[in-house]
């Protein structure tokens, strides 16, 4: 069984300390670095290809939204798991648009951790429960109001089904598969319907698939 391959990145050796003690237990996981500041995380990240990244958002030199962004431009197929203590809106949203894939508080189980890691190394999205009320709110509160062309009617049927699956954080290979089409196919697919709705990012494509009731939160 292949391992995920885990950077971790976190300010206080305490903290990086009990993330080791949780992950080594896990057979399907290996840690293969650690740092301490956002610049050090993008130096091993480029060295070391992780799978995964768990980045805390605090750090002394460049913050962990600004090292996400940076790694993501330059290594997008490393996940990232944001792991902090903050959960104000502010911080996790902006973890989001700069490409995270998981947002974690702190004050998490272990098992929330846990399984943010496994969806995230399949390509998927996991959001704490608590904070996915902020996506809803935000959804419903922003509906149309950013003139994007956010009609359903733009689409192709094909389209619409893509968008379906890539909301409930199907990777390209699932939608392929599901739908009997190329991985190619789905690619240029996505790349047509993110173009027609003026959508940047999954995030962004999750909040108007919940919108226009096309996934439930």
């Amino acid at each position: 069984m292949s391992k995920i391959h885990l950077l971790l990145i976190d300010d206080h050796a305490v903290v990086r300390g009990g993330l080791r003690m949780l992950l080594e237990n896990e057979d399907d996981m290996e840690i293969i670095g650690e740092a301490s500041s956002g610049l050090a995380a993008l130096q091993l990240a480029a060295q070391l290809a992780p799978d995964v990244v768990i980045m805390d958002i605090s750090l002394p030199d460049i913050s962990g939204i600004e090292a996400t962004r940076r790694l993501k431009e330059t290594h997008p197929q490393i996940g990232v798991v944001a792991l902090t203590i903050h959960e104000d809106q502010q911080y996790f949203f902006e973890m989001l648009k700069v490409g995270a894939s998981a947002y974690v508080p702190k004050r998490a189980a272990p098992d929330d951790l846990l399984t943010a890691i496994r969806t995230v190394a399949r390509g998927n999205v996991y959001i704490f429960p608590s904070l996915a009320n902020l996506l809803v709110e935000d959804f419903l509160a922003r509906a149309d109001e950013d003139g994007h062309q956010n009609a359903l009617g733009d689409l192709t049927s094909r389209e619409q089904e893509v968008l379906a699956l890539l909301a409930q954080g199907k990777t390209n290979d699932d939608i392929a598969d599901a739908l009997v089409i190329s991985r190619h196919t789905v690619a240029r697919h996505r790349e047509n319907l993110m173009s027609k709705l003026g959508l940047h990012n999954r995030s962004e494509l999750v909040k108007f698939a919940i919108r226009k009731g096309l996934i439930k939160p």
